[in-house]
């Protein structure tokens, strides 16, 4: 049998590995001059927008959340279709998540939704762009009509991606990166919180050390003594490693060459799979680049179950992206009901992500298209479950 071909995996190289060892037998290992230079490289992705590396995409929404100072009474309005922690790091903070339903092209958060939801308690509106298509940003700060709430855009699948010729980074109050293996870019594991306001960048930046003030002109008691440092809010240490930092500098390097290279793949299995039955390929804004983290299909006729299990059995990785947040028993047990997004939970029934990273070579993607092409003649049609 072949061997199992993973939907997403890293592209290391030697330059990767020298960047890394450098570092290994340099004096900083952490919270050193290479830190401070990720940031300033992020930053050329962001249109100049300030960033704050942390340890990992995860910690990149706790710390944006804390931030703009989400806490108990707050409310955080969010997508189903995302991975938990755009929602979970809220609730650790105390707030109240309000889930809105997604757009049916792009399954990013509708601003429809958001309109129909009150938004007199609602600190943060975390918008998720899905497979790396950027969510409607113009849209949704007219909703929000110049009001309190923040807008956080979770780009943990976008980065390099831009709306309406804007880049990510650069059309909320805050966004957040992710660096997982599988991301467009790695750092093994790594993030990053870009926040426009220098405020707001400042207290993500504190948060993520402890929240630490050594900035004599801030401290309250600064003629202590040249070891003196204060804390003047609560932090946690999701402080990313030079060593990691490293690594990301080389990565970042290559992520124009990422970047084409998957969208290269997602145009070739648009064209292959264009006249396949039983399948939809996904849907894109003419405004939108995206960077295309995922490349998310819908298995019609109640047949993805089959098709993944069949998939899976040939070697093909196929996974899916994802259980509605609030379909987790985490969530039901805070009262939380299925039915209430019925575009992302309709999504979820019949959503299949196929492989897609930079290293995947024509022939696994014919290997990849032959047998989506056999599963589906193989499985039959049903009601959706």
């Amino acid at each position: 049998m072949m061997a199992m071909l993973p939907y997403g995996r890293q592209s290391v190289t030697d330059d990767d590995v020298a960047a890394v060892v450098a570092v290994l037998r340099s004096d900083w290992l952490t919270t050193g001059p290479q830190v401070d230079a990720f940031e300033a490289d992020l930053a050329g992705w962001t249109g100049g927008v300030g960033c704050a590396a942390v340890s990992n995409g995860t910690a990149a929404l706790h710390v944006a959340y804390a931030a703009a100072g989400v806490g108990p009474g707050d409310e955080v309005i969010v997508p189903p279709m995302t991975f938990a922690a755009t929602a979970s790091t809220a609730v650790a903070l105390g707030a109240r998540v309000v889930f809105a339903d997604v757009e049916p092209e792009t399954y990013t958060l509708d601003p429809a939704a958001v309109g129909a939801s009150p938004i007199g308690r609602t600190k943060v509106v975390a918008a998720v762009d899905y497979a790396g298509h950027p969510a409607d940003y113009d849209a949704l700060r007219a909703v929000l009509g110049g009001g309190d709430p923040l807008l956080l855009a979770d780009a943990a699948h976008s980065i390099g991606a831009a709306y309406h010729g804007r880049p990510v980074g650069s059309l909320a109050d805050l966004t957040t990166f992710s660096f997982f293996p599988t991301k467009n870019l790695t750092t093994a594991e790594g993030g990053a919180v870009a926040a426009v306001s220098p405020a707001l960048l400042e207290r993500a930046r504190r948060f993520r050390n402890h929240g630490l003030v050594r900035d004599r002109a801030a401290q309250r008691w600064p003629d202590e003594g040249g070891w003196h440092q204060e804390i003047h809010e609560f932090g946690l240490n999701y402080r990313l490693p030079d060593v990691l930092c490293a690594l990301g500098r080389s990565q970042l390097r290559r992520l124009p060459r990422f970047l084409a290279r998957r969208a290269e793949l997602v145009a070739r299995y648009d064209e292959a799979l264009a006249d396949l039955p039983g399948v939809s390929v996904p849907g894109r804004r003419s405004w939108a680049e995206p960077a295309w983290h995922l490349y998310p299909i819908r298995v019609h006729e109640g047949r993805r179950r089959a098709v993944y299990d069949a998939m899976r059995a040939a070697g093909i990785g196929v996974q899916v992206n994802y259980v509605p947040v609030h379909w987790h028993p985490a969530f039901a047990e805070l009262g939380y009901r299925r039915g209430s997004c019925p575009v992302a939970e309709g999504f979820y029934a019949e959503q299949l992500s196929l492989p897609l990273f930079p290293d995947l070579t024509d022939a696994d993607q014919d290997r990849v298209v032959d047998a989506l092409a056999a599963a589906l003649h193989a499985a039959p049609a049903r009601a959706a479950a």
